[in-house]
């Protein structure tokens, strides 16, 4: 009877820290659910402040547009007579100088461009000196500033391409509607396509574009050499290139705006120079991340495993894409003198199938931590998961290292015992 009575409290113990156990992970879950929260509604709220910001400018550059209008058409009703005309034509002549006063943009000096990085290995083709190459070999430029393609959310106007074709088409759109409305001998000086030339013409945004067409050629062609002549071996180099080429570029106020005033710029090898730096450096990050993942136990279990799943997803989908353009991609990469071996199966894909079965190893020691330590885990559950985790990871990989046969091997014992 007593042995009976000291099976039962024991049991009845064990369940109890078992249930203590999971409480505990529960709370733990609870917690950083209520911190991903905490760190989404601060998202949220500095997505309503751009938006608002944002409502602000559409708003202000509406009332502006409407205003100029509403001059126009005021102009035009009160036109009774020539003479008449003339003199509310000098009047709003006099408005228009005030309110499209030309802005002081201060003219910059011209750039003097940082030497490029010196590259680790280059093609036979280089070896001739280019002209206007610097003479001793650099050290790697400094990292970059923000490019002035992330600046355009910010709030300068003059940034903002975007901003100047909206503004134009309202006026043009204005501009029809008054046309319809039937002339009355207005003098061609004042109509709306005027006032758009006006207004291109004065805006601070188009001066600084013409400032720097106009002194910063010797700059630009220094740069547009320098892409032209580019020719690397390693994928690497060109990844510092188009690091240290976008840095410089950022000087100008709007790089589009200005490069197409300069039909030398190489702009196709350019572009194909970032889509393959670009594209091996979120492949490389994403290898790199794979390769280093170690798993927490202290993170839920659930939360661990949707993590892995996440990356497993990113390197599958990498792969896929990079297979997909690789035909097309190599192609022009030849033309251009630009490296594109490291998109073969023998490069950075196979780099990211070794990665994945860290993955895999991880996933399987994650079940057999919580087979052992949570009596009330769902056992099947648990090895089926992970026997659908490694052979997924099985096929894209094409098998097994040590390390992944090792716990495959664990898990399954455990299973056989578990029948």
């Amino acid at each position: 009877m007593m042995r009976e009575g000291d099976a039962c409290v024991a049991l009845l113990r064990s369940k109890f820290h078992g249930l203590i156990e999971r409480n505990h992970t529960l709370e733990e879950e609870n917690k950083q659910l209520r911190h991903e929260v905490s760190h989404l509604k601060g998202q949220v709220s500095s997505l309503e402040g751009q938006h608002t910001d944002r409502k602000m400018m559409w708003k202000r550059l509406e009332n502006f547009a409407t205003s100029n209008n509403y001059m126009e058409r005021q102009f035009v009703h009160n036109n009774d007579d020539a003479k008449e005309a003339m003199d509310l034509n000098n009047s709003a002549s006099y408005s228009r100088q005030r309110l499209f006063r030309t802005p002081v943009v201060k003219s910059r000096a011209p750039r003097v461009p940082n030497p490029p990085p010196s590259p680790t290995c280059i093609q036979p083709i280089m070896k001739v000196k280019k002209e206007g190459s610097m003479a001793p070999p650099p050290p790697p430029p400094p990292p970059p500033p923000l490019p002035s393609k992330l600046l355009k959310s910010t709030k300068a106007v003059q940034r903002v391409p975007e901003v100047v074709e909206w503004y134009r088409l309202l006026v043009k759109r204005e501009g029809k509607n008054d046309g319809k409305s039937g002339s009355t001998g207005i003098p061609v000086a004042i109509n709306s396509r005027d006032m758009i030339g006006e207004i291109e013409n004065r805006s601070a945004y188009v001066i600084a574009i013409k400032s720097d067409v106009e002194n910063q050629g010797d700059f630009i062609n220094f740069l547009a050499r320098e892409v032209q002549n580019a020719a690397y071996k390693d994928i690497a180099d060109v990844e510092e290139f188009v690091k240290w080429l976008d840095g410089e570029l950022s000087y100008l106020v709007d790089e589009r705006a200005v490069l197409k005033h300069f039909p030398n710029w190489p702009e196709k090898k350019a572009d194909a120079m970032r889509e393959a730096a670009f594209t091996y450096r979120d492949l490389k990050n994403l290898e790199t991340e794979a390769s280093s993942f170690h798993d927490d136990r202290r993170v839920a279990t659930p939360m661990a495993f949707k993590h892995m799943q996440d990356l497993q997803d990113k390197i599958e989908q990498g792969i896929h894409n990079t297979e997909k353009i690789r035909d097309n991609a190599s192609a022009r990469y030849k033309d251009l003198m630009i490296p594109w071996d490291w998109m073969l199966d023998s490069g950075i894909i196979r780099q990211l199938k070794v990665a994945s079965l860290k993955l895999a190893k991880e996933y399987m020691n994650r079940i057999m931590n919580a087979l052992k330590s949570d009596p009330f885990a769902n056992d099947e559950e648990l090895i089926l998961r992970g026997v659908r985790f490694s052979f997924r990871i099985h096929q894209v990989a094409g098998g097994f290292d040590e390390g992944c046969r090792k716990a495959f091997q664990e898990l399954k014992t455990y299973a056989s015992k578990s029948e």
